[in-house]
């Protein structure tokens, strides 16, 4: 048992360190389906070069669609444009083998568009934030 220990702020090294040390420890327990993160981010335009939507997802080791941002501008909701840019980034996952999808929202932002394009809720957190709820979700991409 240690006597005495130091607890820091990280700098980038720390976190290199810190990810490259959960790295070794999952991939010991389970190999790796591919050798790196894959990025699938993509930006939607609209005809005038205007953003308006995009993504910010990958693909891990174990070929899971880690979905971290969809983001659709307020104008431009309810008019397909999540759903195409979610059915293109899955598609992509799917040819590179991934089986399945995951992400996390609030109630208050997109928990309805998931349900409508297929995600399953796995679990949620009540009451965060105060009088809301955080839901994570998934979805089998292969058949």
């Amino acid at each position: 048992m240690l006597n005495k220990i130091i607890i820091e702020p990280c700098d980038k090294e720390n976190m290199q360190k810190i990810v490259e040390g959960i790295n070794a420890y999952n991939l010991s327990r389970v190999p790796a389906l591919s050798d790196t993160w894959t990025p699938l981010e993509f930006i939607v335009k609209n005809e005038n070069g205007d953003e308006i939507a995009g993504i910010l997802a990958g693909l891990g080791y174990w070929n899971g669609l880690d979905i971290r941002i969809l983001w659709v501008e307020a104008s431009y909701r309810q008019k397909g444009i999540g759903t195409s840019l979610l059915k293109h980034v899955e598609g992509i996952a799917r040819e590179k083998g991934a089986t399945v999808a995951m992400l996390d929202t609030f109630d208050f932002q997109a928990e309805d568009f998931y349900l409508k394009n297929e995600y399953e809720v796995v679990g949620e957190i009540k009451n965060f934030p105060k009088g809301h709820k955080r839901i994570y979700f998934s979805k089998r991409l292969s058949k």
